[in-house]
């Protein structure tokens, strides 16, 4: 018994697929794009994981230092802590909009193969995934400029000692 659907030849209980090596060049052509924009969301990441581990060194290098000294004035290790607790919560914030745009970039590419390969009509599924990455990308991009508002802003209130010179 031999019956082709949806771009699958299915004969007795077997199915082949019928796609041409052209076919696959097509698919690969389409689906570049979104991964040189999986790469730079991948390098996005790792930039947001960095600020995070250094927030949390930061934030136990402060902790250390209240716990061994238990008489002295900790006011501002403690508004230090809690602007790195701010922080984190933005960077955290980052890295998820940031991982849910490599997914969902993931699925347009998958998408595309998929429904090139088997001829299905996904274009405005592929659309609807992508504007969301964009969505969740910008996103993104927003949670880690705060950060690094907060984090300047932190700065910029810190008394500057200047050592003075003997003359």
């Amino acid at each position: 018994m031999y019956l082709k659907l949806l771009g699958i030849i299915f004969i007795s209980n077997h199915f082949l697929m019928d796609i041409q090596l052209g076919d696959i060049s097509h698919i690969i052509q389409l689906a570049i794009a979104p991964v040189f924009l999986l790469t730079g969301v991948g390098t996005n990441l790792m930039v947001l994981t960095n600020r995070f581990a250094r927030i949390i060194d930061r934030s136990r290098v402060l902790e250390d230092r209240i716990n061994a000294t238990s008489a002295a004035d900790h006011s501002d290790s403690y508004a230090e802590l809690a602007t790195l607790y701010r922080r984190t919560h933005l960077i955290n914030r980052a890295i998820t909009l940031s991982t849910s745009c490599a997914l969902l970039v993931c699925i347009v590419i998958a998408a595309l193969f998929i429904g090139d390969a088997l001829n299905l009509a996904l274009a405005k599924f592929i659309a609807l995934c992508f504007v969301l990455g964009m969505f969740s990308l910008t996103g993104s991009f927003v949670y880690l400029l705060r950060e690094i508002f907060v984090a300047t802003r932190r700065l910029s209130m810190r008394p500057i000692m200047v050592p003075q010179r003997s003359e």
